[in-house]
């Protein structure tokens, strides 16, 4: 088994085709090159595919990107595989879930992706490029929020204990990780709007903070009720930032509808 390979984030329209938001998920081949029917196939051939809660694609493609290649980058696939289990269902099977364990709470597909992708060398490899994740960031961050787990799961699969959590109270912060949406939100308001970027960064800790809460109940909180949160949160940001400054930072006008959680995703469980 090779220790290194080159790890490819692809896209598609999430749900449905014509979608603002794509699904997102990783593979160690090129799929324009290298066609597989399904997981099965892929692991019958000794590659890997990562369904980061969504079904099986056997390429990419999205509006304005033909092949929905989302970037690619050599990675430690055992770091990967231990990170987040490859050709499984997250729906179904927990290791294939990272620390995204409640989908739509804990993250969506974007963060599950990323979690494979810290498996990536030197700049860690993101999909900050999909359509919708200036959305999703800035909800769940660009790993997800469960921090502290995320920390244990990066330690338990590097054998050491160079990462670690930090902070205390409400959301804990991860230390020396990217932060996509804060970086993409300097890069856009930085120079022009110093203050109004501080309000958006606070604004931001503020929503995780609250998203991060998990909601009572004996179960978890529909799709549609989750759609619907995040979109309130959404339109908040759009609030203070105004319409120029929101499609800067976000990628897409104010009011446009964004649904990230998927309702098939949780009713393959």
């Amino acid at each position: 088994m090779p220790s290194t390979v080159t790890l490819h984030a692809w896209a598609t329209p999430a749900f449905v085709d014509g979608s603002p938001v794509d699904h997102t998920w990783v593979t160690t081949y090129d799929n324009q090159q290298h066609h597989y029917a399904n997981a099965a196939a892929v692991a019958a051939a000794g590659k890997d595919y990562w369904f980061c809660w969504g079904s099986y694609h056997p390429t990419g493609g999205t509006p304005g990107n033909p092949t929905g290649t989302l970037g690619n980058q050599s990675g430690h696939l055992a770091l990967a595989r231990c990170l987040v289990q490859s050709n499984a269902d997250s729906a179904t099977v927990p290791a294939a879930q990272g620390t995204i364990l409640i989908y739509g709470i804990d993250g969506v597909c974007h963060q599950l992706a990323n979690q494979v992708l810290y498996a990536t060398t030197g700049t860690r490899l993101t999909v900050k490029n999909a359509r919708g994740y200036g959305a999703s960031s800035f909800l769940y961050g660009t790993y997800g929020l469960r921090h502290a787990a995320w920390a244990s799961k990066i330690q338990h699969c590097l054998g050491t204990s160079a990462l670690a959590a930090g902070g205390a109270g409400g959301v804990t912060k991860m230390q020396g990780l990217p932060d996509d949406f804060e970086e993409h939100a300097r890069s856009v308001l930085g120079d022009e709007e110093p203050e109004l970027l501080a309000k958006l960064l606070s604004l931001k800790g503020e929503v995780q903070n609250f998203t991060a809460q998990r909601i009572p109940g004996f179960v978890p909180p529909s799709p549609e009720t989750i759609n619907a949160r995040n979109q309130h949160l959404i339109d908040q940001a759009a609030l203070l930032l105004g319409p120029k400054h929101f499609e800067r930072v976000f990628g897409f006008p104010p009011g446009e509808k964004i649904n990230l959680v998927d309702p098939a995703a949780t009713s393959r469980k």
